[in-house]
């Protein structure tokens, strides 16, 4: 099975992902970027060296979040597929709380991806031991007219979030579906032996899954060459995506810093 062009402007990331608008030409590397966002102020030179000095130092880091999903294709047979969403992580010198923004543009996110993403991203937080009331953090779908439906991407992206965070770095050739249940597991998604297939096809040397399966899946073969993972536990996978532990320990978040990689 290959890797199918999408016939439809809706993605769903747990059980369909459509949208002819995804091609491969518009794919981004998953490699982590940082950039560090300078303020140019114009003034006199006094004026300046004052401004620098007052002026609150902000950084941003972004990276992009791979998405398991399924579609039809033309002949609706239902096959998988990977999507890629962009997330900017910016840390505030204010304590005002986290701001969570889900851009409009190009494409969209519907609310119930909104929740989860928020849901998750609460519980990984809390589970590392992190403070986000000085976050901002910006996802954006880089598809024109789409808009991503399902929640399967929730546990992938709160975990890039917190990684973004930490100044870890998630390995480019692993990829997640689920969600994170209050209880700290990844919760469990359909279309896993699609997704899985859709995986391979892209080049991911690991999968990780829900522990707990979906009935409606049924059995299932793994690729040749591929690792699929089930995994319970948010601690479990944050360090199968990163080999660092979720939770630092004292020691590690003494040096904890916001700079750029």
């Amino acid at each position: 099975m290959t890797n199918p062009k999408i016939s439809s402007t809706h993605i769903y990331s747990d059980l369909d992902l459509n949208s002819r608008k995804i091609k491969k030409s518009t794919r981004v590397s998953r490699y982590f970027i940082s950039a560090v966002l300078v303020v140019l102020l114009v003034g006199s030179y006094s004026g300046m060296l004052s401004a620098q000095e007052t002026a609150p130092t902000m950084l941003a880091k972004r990276s992009v979040i791979p998405i398991l999903g399924t579609t039809y294709n033309e002949q609706w047979e239902q096959v998988g597929i990977v999507a890629d969403v962009e997330v900017e992580f910016e840390r505030r010198n204010d304590h005002e709380g986290l701001q969570l923004e889900f851009l409009t543009k190009p494409g969209r996110f519907s609310s119930l991806a909104k929740r989860s993403v928020q849901e998750a991203l609460a519980l990984v937080t809390e589970a590392a031991g992190l403070n986000p009331d000085s976050w901002t953090v910006r996802f954006r779908l880089p598809y024109a007219g789409v808009t991503l439906y399902g929640e399967s991407l929730s546990a992938m992206a709160a975990m890039s979030v917190v990684a973004l965070a930490k100044g870890e770095v998630v390995h480019s050739d692993i990829v997640m579906t689920g969600t994170v249940t209050p209880e700290g597991s990844i919760g469990t998604v359909g279309g896993i032996p699609l997704k899985i297939v859709a995986a391979h096809h892209e080049h991911f040397r690991r999968v990780l899954i829900p522990e707990e399966p979906d009935v409606a899946d049924g059995d299932w073969e793994t690729p040749f060459l591929m690792h699929v993972s089930p995994v319970k536990s948010v601690d479990v996978a944050y360090f199968a995506l990163t080999d660092h532990h979720l939770k630092a320990s004292g020691a590690d978040q003494q040096f904890e810093v916001s700079l750029a990689r």
